[in-house]
């Protein structure tokens, strides 16, 4: 979910600015480390970066001031983790920003927490965390890309509402979050099917890539 140019309030603009910045350096750190050891990585991770800018451009009039729409990073934060998924979704949204008149530079910081950081971050937790559980592929990977998808627009809610608490942030925020879920709802399940797919197309053309990313049950 983007919010857009000049919605927020300068110290909001600075605030999320700061706050994302330390994890999309951390993410060029990453990236560099991965070419460096797995150069046969790049063209996994342009598909990637590819599958976020598609998929977020896919924009769909939500609450004044921001858009729903999927958000793609479920798939590199699982194949890469969330601080690769930071630098992507970054470069995206900078591109889309710049290019399409998609999210802004004044907004940029908060969609990149957004959509770059807290929903990677959740994707990843529930991917790695449910494989000690004994749970199918298929369940963590759906799991992972819907959970993403909600979370970012669950902390989209929170932004807009800290921006504009109205008489109660609390309300505000559920007004928010129930407006983006008749989008995001059906949208989640519909990106988490979409990955199931990609993945599963993964598995059959490069088994030992995927398994070497995200485990070896991938290479059955």
């Amino acid at each position: 979910m983007h919010i857009m140019e000049g919605f927020l309030p300068l110290e909001w603009c600075i605030f999320w600015y700061l706050l994302s910045a330390p994890f999309v350096l951390w993410g060029i750190m990453q990236t560099g480390k991965l070419f460096a050891l797995k150069p046969q990585q790049k063209i996994l991770l342009a598909v990637s970066g590819a599958f976020i800018f598609v998929l977020s451009s896919l924009k769909l009039p939500s609450i004044t001031g921001s858009s729903s729409h999927p958000t793609g990073t479920g798939l590199a934060s699982i194949l890469y983790g969330p601080g690769i998924s930071a630098f992507l979704a970054a470069i995206v949204l900078v591109f889309q920003a710049l290019l399409l008149a998609h999210g802004g530079i004044t907004t940029l910081g908060a969609d990149i927490f957004s959509m770059g950081i807290m929903g990677p971050l959740v994707a990843w937790l529930v991917f790695k965390g449910s494989a000690k559980l004994n749970i199918g592929w298929k369940v963590r990977i759906f799991a992972a890309a819907l959970l993403s998808d909600w979370i970012t627009y669950l902390v989209t809610s929170l932004q807009l509402a800290l921006a504009y608490p109205g008489a109660s942030l609390v309300q505000s925020y559920m007004t928010f979050a129930s407006v983006f879920a008749l989008t995001q709802i059906p949208l989640a399940i519909a990106e988490g099917i979409l990955f199931l797919v990609f993945f599963d197309f993964l598995r059959r053309a490069k088994p030992k890539m995927l398994a070497e990313l995200c485990g070896e049950e991938f290479a059955k």
